[in-house]
């Protein structure tokens, strides 16, 4: 397969150049995997070489693990994506939109028009928000001392909405409150659902909330690219003992882990010999949930954390259960209607059924769509999708 020397070469040169730490990409199609690659470090301050077993904090793609552990649910008539959430989570009953500040810098709130429903949490239409994409959640963070989401506390989640249900697209803490909506009607916290229902019935071994004995021989450190454009590794770790389960980005995993997840999709809701969602939930995962609305632009608020955002410029983008949909074909060969998303620290994964192909990439920099990561991501997936147009064409 050429196009394996191709990505090869583009994952080893950046690894060797120093432009990433290092990297693991793995692809397949709904049978087997078609690729898979490890090339630098684990970590720039040690010696070890990164290998396709290396375990990494895979942040937000959390998020479709947990929608699809809540789409089991509604399979099962426990949960509903219509119905007014706040039955199911009493703190979501009465939300309160942000309408900026007053004068002496006090949050100006008022009541939400239309309750919350699962459906708006699991398309990010809720009117949750991060701060590191918005100026005024900064600056309510900052002025009731509320903590950040990534330790991972109860009282993370107690921020107003900063617009009405189902009225804009906000990238936020949604799917938090989906984890808290699986916990609520399932009876077990979090970690112990995915387990029972998605990780063990798929082989998912090496992924969960809490980082093992074994995987931490494994773990990748975490990097910060400089104003200069160099990296150097930097303490990163989310609270072990957490008081709940992230379920919008709080799991740790490995390539070959998620490719079990993102195989199960391509397969209609099947992998490892088990049915975990049944085809007509899958296919309704991947459709467009949002209507009229479009994926945004996301402009940074918090530098270290995360680059301004913005992915296809030019093409419309929808938003499914929980994936983003692209709505043209991209510069890599991604076909329309395929599937998408990322985590913080960079880390990419596609599902493209068109073609019965995915692919899932890890490095572990921040800030968040990092140029040189983007470039290994776009160069992997090229590669990917030059090896399935020569394979056609021999065919």
């Amino acid at each position: 397969m050429q196009s394996k020397a191709q990505i090869d070469q583009v994952l080893r040169q950046k690894s060797d150049a120093k432009e990433i730490p290092g990297v693991v990409a793995m692809a397949a199609d709904s049978k087997e995997v078609i690729y898979q690659g490890a090339y630098g470090k684990r970590d720039l301050s040690r010696d070890d070489a990164m290998t396709l077993d290396s375990v990494f904090w895979i942040a937000s793609m959390t998020k479709a693990i947990t929608a699809a552990a809540a789409m089991q649910l509604v399979e099962q008539g426990k949960l509903s994506l219509e119905g007014p959430i706040g039955k199911v989570l009493p703190d979501l009953a009465a939300p309160q939109v942000l309408e900026g500040f007053d004068g002496k810098g006090e949050p100006k709130l008022r009541p939400a028009k239309n309750p919350i429903t699962l459906r708006h949490l699991m398309t990010h239409t809720a009117g949750f928000a991060y701060d590191m994409w918005n100026g005024d959640m900064v600056q309510y963070l900052a002025k009731t001392g509320l903590p950040a989401i990534t330790t991972c506390k109860n009282d993370a989640l107690k921020t107003p909405i900063m617009s009405d249900p189902g009225t804009r697209w906000e990238y936020g803490t949604n799917i938090d409150f989906v984890g808290k909506a699986v916990e609520a009607v399932s009876g077990k916290r979090l970690g112990a659902y995915l387990h029972d229902h998605m990780f063990a019935p798929l082989g998912m071994t090496d992924t969960g909330f809490k980082i093992g004995e074994a995987q931490r021989k494994r773990l990748v450190g975490m990097h910060s690219r400089g104003e200069d454009g160099s990296l150097a590794p930097i303490p990163f770790e989310l609270e072990q003992d957490p008081e709940f389960h992230m379920g919008g980005g709080g799991l740790y995993g490995t390539a070959g882990d998620y490719l079990k997840f993102t195989q199960m999709i391509l397969n209609k809701g099947r992998g490892n010999g088990n049915q975990v969602l049944k085809p007509e939930t899958v296919a309704m995962m991947g459709k467009n949930h949002i209507g009229e609305l479009n994926i945004t632009r996301m402009t940074s608020a918090v530098a270290f954390a995360t680059n301004d955002v913005d992915l296809y410029p030019g093409m419309e983008k929808k938003w499914g259960l929980s994936f983003l949909i692209n709505t043209a074909k991209t510069p890599e060969g991604r076909s329309p209607g395929s599937l998408a998303w990322a985590g913080l620290a960079n880390t990419y994964y596609w599902i493209d059924p068109s073609r019965d192909v995915t692919g899932v990439i890890l490095m572990q920099t921040l800030p968040f769509a990092d140029n040189k990561c983007l470039e290994a991501f776009a160069g992997f997936e090229s590669g990917v999708y030059a090896g399935l147009d020569t394979t056609q064409k021999a065919a």
